[in-house]
């Protein structure tokens, strides 16, 4: 029995495909033939599919499983920006090697271990398919950790975008400060935010 593009989930990648049994001249067919649309190496989606929100994130969610969507590119999902990242930006621990990857452009960071999962949530990249993201507190925060090398004006910018927000939760903000080592910068900040 052969297996079909319809076999497969609406994203997949080549080990998935050859694990379910197609058979790789199939896969090349397939792609050729734009029944499959490649996101990056390695990874397709089905051109039947839905489309998905984040395909960048997406595709980076398949090729680094471990990685976690972080700084400008949460911040956008997020809508705490209108800034469009110009790279899908993820975090990795500093211990793992990240993957190469040529497409879609990418920048990756390289977060501490034993902080690296605090504040991991997901979004539906696509429809039933989620990727993992840190949660919108949790970006600000790193963007007042990093805000010198990603920008100050973002940083506070976000902040206050944050803050503006119903269910804003500026005690979360501070208790995840304090476990990332930004409590000071990002208590001056919150003060400043509150008196405008």
């Amino acid at each position: 029995m052969s297996i079909t593009v319809a076999d497969l989930p609406a994203t997949f990648t080549t080990q998935m495909a050859l694990a379910a049994g197609m058979h790789p001249r199939e896969l090349y067919r397939v792609r050729n033939e734009s029944e499959v649309l490649e996101l990056s190496r390695g990874v397709y989606r089905r051109a039947d599919a839905p489309m998905p929100d984040w395909p960048d994130l997406l595709a980076v969610a398949h090729r680094s499983p471990i990685g976690i969507t972080c700084c400008v590119s949460a911040l956008s999902v997020h809508d705490l920006t209108d800034e469009i990242p110009a790279a899908a930006q993820f975090a990795v621990p500093r211990t793992n090697r990240a993957p190469r990857i040529d497409y879609p452009p990418t920048q990756v960071f390289r977060f501490d271990a034993a902080t690296f999962e605090l504040g991991l949530s997901s979004v539906e990249a696509a429809p039933g398919e989620p990727v993992r993201i840190y949660s919108a507190e949790r970006t600000v925060v790193d963007l007042m950790r990093l805000r010198h090398s990603l920008g100050e004006p973002l940083a506070f910018s976000a902040l206050r975008r944050y803050l503006r927000r119903p269910g804003a939760r500026p005690g979360e903000l501070l208790t995840l400060a304090r476990e990332l080592g930004v409590f000071g910068p990002l208590r001056a900040a919150l003060d400043v935010a509150s008196a405008e």
